[in-house]
């Protein structure tokens, strides 16, 4: 059965880094996209990256471009996603999800999902 399983969340400063795992297992993983979603306390889970089977393609969410990376290791079934410049804003449970097919910041088209990981941004 698909388990995906994060882990590297914890508490971070302003302007601080943190960088999530997630382990992926019961299914081909070099053939799906994968992606990280996220939510706040009484927000809706909105969509923060997703990337390629290749890696060779990303999306990025316009609130953490430029600051987000997100990546993946076809050898080891891991997605990653790197946070820097983190502020109050991304405090939120952290989701690793696998796509149905396409690459995709549509919660819709996403069909398996972790259990999420907390990342709390506070000085």
């Amino acid at each position: 059965q698909v388990q995906l399983v994060e882990s590297g969340g914890g508490l971070a400063q302003p302007g601080g880094s943190l960088r999530l795992s997630c382990a992926a297992s019961g299914f081909t993983f070099t053939r799906y996209v994968m992606g990280w979603f996220r939510q706040a306390p009484g927000k809706e889970r909105q969509f923060v990256a997703g990337i390629s089977w290749s890696g060779g393609g990303t999306l990025y969410a316009d609130a953490v471009k430029g600051r987000f990376t997100i990546s993946r290791d076809n050898a080891k079934n891991t997605v990653s996603l790197q946070m820097n410049s983190l502020n109050s804003e991304d405090t939120a449970v952290y989701y690793c999800t696998k796509s149905r097919s396409r690459l995709s910041s549509l919660a819709t088209e996403y069909d398996y999902w972790g259990q999420g990981t907390q990342v709390t941004v506070s000085s």
